[in-house]
Order: C-alpha cells, then sequence, then structure tokens
C-alpha cells in the first residue's frame, strides 16, 4: 500500500563546488563557520532526519539563514542534495531519473510560493489550470477543476480578473486553488502566508485549516512564524543553522523546549491556545460530575465554557465520550503561566 509521508534521512547540503568531499568533515564535528572560512563551502543542511506523516501538515520553522527554504527545496529535488535520502511511497526521490523526477514534481507535488508566482498575463481561472495545461490535461476538463477549487478558495467571480486586479491575500488565494487544482498528494508551502497583512495571514490561515480537514495532504509549511507554526502545524521541526534543534507537536515543544534558543522562542506564547485538557488532567477521583470537556480541547476554550456554566471542575472525555479525568480552573491556570510544571504521565507517555 502505498503512503503519502515523506520522510527525509541524514539529509546533507553543502554548498560549493566539493561539497561531497566535506560531508564526513561536518559529520566528525566540523562547523558552519570553519567550514566556510577553511574551505569556502557554505553548510546549507547537517543531518536532518525529519519523518512528515501522511495526511498532516508539517511545519518546518526557523529564523532566516536556518535552511528551511533549503529543506523544502529538496522535497521536489529543485535543490539537489550533498548525501541523504528524501522517500516517499518508498522511492528516494535523490535517486529519480530525470522522467521519474518530472512525473513526480507534475503529479505528486504542488508548490505554493510567497511572492504567488502568479502569471499575469494570464487570469485567475488560467492561472489556476496552468498545471493541467503542462499535463496536456483538455481545456474542458481542467477549467472545471479550476472553477471548483477558485469558488472553494473563495473567488468566485473573479475568474477572468488578472493578477494585477486582486489584492496580495486575492492572490495568494488563487496560488492556493492552483496548488490544489492540480490535485498532488504533496503541497509544499514556502513562507506562503510571509507577504501578507497580519489578519489575511490569519485568514489565509484558516482557509488551509478547513480545506486540509476534508483533503487530508500530506503539507510542508515553511514559516518564521511560531504562532502561524503552532496553529498550523500537527507536527513541528525547528531549524537552526542548517540543523534540526527539536520536533515534535506544539504541545511538546511549548511545554518542553529542548534548549535556550526555543525556550525563548516559546516565552511569549500563549499557552492557553496549545496545551490540551488531557494534558494537565488529574485522574477521576469517585464519581465524575460536572460539564464534559474533550481531552483535545485547549485549555483556554474549556476555561471558558466552565467558567460560562460557573463550574470549577469539568470532566475529561475522550472520543467515544468515556471521563478519562478531571481538570480544575486552579490547575488550568497554573499550566498557562508556568513554564515545564504540568509534564504529566500523560504526556511523557505521548
Amino acid at each position: 500500500m502505498a503512503s503519502h509521508a515523506i520522510q527525509i534521512k541524514n539529509l546533507f547540503k553543502i554548498f560549493g563546488p566539493r561539497g561531497r568531499d566535506y560531508v564526513d568533515m561536518v559529520k566528525n564535528g566540523m562547523g558552519k563557520a570553519e567550514l566556510n572560512e577553511t574551505h569556502g563551502h557554505v553548510l546549507g543542511l547537517q543531518d536532518i532526519n525529519i519523518d512528515m506523516p501522511a495526511g498532516a501538515i508539517t511545519v518546518v520553522m526557523g529564523l532566516s539563514g536556518s535552511g528551511k527554504s533549503t529543506l523544502i527545496r529538496h522535497i521536489n529535488r529543485l535543490i539537489e542534495p550533498t548525501a541523504g535520502e528524501v522517500v516517499y511511497d518508498g522511492v528516494d526521490v535523490c535517486k529519480m531519473n530525470e522522467n521519474a523526477l518530472r512525473e513526480f514534481r507534475r503529479h505528486k507535488t504542488a508548490m505554493v510560493f510567497q511572492k504567488f508566482a502568479l502569471l499575469p498575463h494570464r487570469t485567475v481561472i488560467e492561472n489556476a489550470v496552468y498545471g493541467l495545461d503542462i499535463q496536456g490535461v483538455p481545456r474542458a476538463e481542467s477549467a472545471k477543476k479550476g472553477q471548483y477549487w477558485i469558488e472553494r478558495v473563495g473567488l468566485k467571480g473573479f475568474e477572468n480578473h488578472f493578477p494585477n486586479q486582486l489584492s496580495g491575500g486575492m492572490q495568494q488565494r488563487v496560488g492556493l486553488a492552483r496548488a490544489l487544482t492540480n490535485d498532488a498528494d504533496i503541497l509544499l508551502m514556502d513562507e506562503a502566508y510571509s507577504a501578507l497583512d497580519p489578519l489575511i495571514r490569519v485568514d489565509m490561515q484558516s482557509v488551509l485549516l478547513d480545506l486540509q480537514k476534508e483533503l487530508k495532504k500530506t503539507v510542508v509549511f515553511i514559516t518564521h512564524d511560531l504562532d502561524e507554526a503552532l496553529r498550523l502545524g500537527d507536527k513541528i521541526a525547528i531549524l537552526r543553522d542548517g540543523k534540526v534543534v527539536q520536533q515534535g507537536s506544539g504541545q511538546e515543544i511549548v511545554l518542553r523546549p529542548a534548549d535556550d534558543y526555543i525556550t525563548a522562542f516559546v516565552k511569549e506564547v500563549n499557552r492557553g491556545r496549545i496545551i490540551q485538557a488531557q494534558t494537565v488532567m488529574k485522574p477521576l477521583a469517585g464519581e465524575p460530575h460536572g460539564p464534559r470537556v474533550p481531552g483535545e480541547m485547549t485549555l483556554e476554550i474549556a476555561a471558558k465554557q466552565m467558567t460560562e456554566s460557573g463550574q470549577t471542575v469539568a470532566v475529561v472525555i475522550d472520543s467515544a465520550g468515556r471521563p478519562i479525568g478531571s481538570i480544575d480552573l486552579q490547575n488550568i491556570i497554573a499550566a498557562m503561566v508556568t513554564p515545564k510544571t504540568h509534564e504529566t504521565a500523560h504526556m511523557a507517555a505521548a
């Protein structure tokens, strides 16, 4: 059975004419500065290992120069690796021949760019079907698909407009419609929302999350914004200087930052929007009573519901509605303000 997960294994990228010659030196501890100063080569990625689950959004996050855009371009091999593998459906993309790679790019992947990358002389509908035109799909068929996705991203009525007649947020919707019209398994989104105003950006995040509930694409999303990463990511990998410094769920990263670098990142985060009720619940004592809250509900929403119903204690339930623990306003407040104090057994087992 085909798996739409992506596995990145032992991936290195060293920019320069003799990159391969230096992989072993880097493995043995040579750093970015020394490689550059002594050998005139630039270390882009260093021993990257990330499993990107099928049907989920994996966010790769990092500041400028961390290697995140270099990494996403290895998935469709716009950049050739110096060493390592990118495995999809059991096949290493890095070993594909020219024809196989062309088919993979055309049919399996679609990319959404920061600067929209729309063709200015083509209308919205013509931009949406561009990928299908390249594949040789008859226009009658592709136009039907393109129209469907234009409507799904909220652009009905704008089919015959040109990109320069649209706002930035609308242009990015066209970019998303084009990627979805292609019907690719993998959606690669490189800083896709970074050029947008904050409110439009949040709006586009909602569009993606709503579509993803239904489509279950394997999405790789690049960002330098932690709030965006936490909102979108089923899994998050944080890069620094070409290395993965931590990966896991948003909760794991917020509750257990791996080092001072990540601690500084997560310090300002609204923990109540990330941490779930089941993470900080206590064992049930006696007969459960009080309002029911689902285990994956965030603390912020749970606290709101409890306050509105005038209760200080709630029963945490699993997906089948069975009571699995209890939560009170006191431990919600403690979890929202105190770093690293609520690593429960449940969290350790996760």
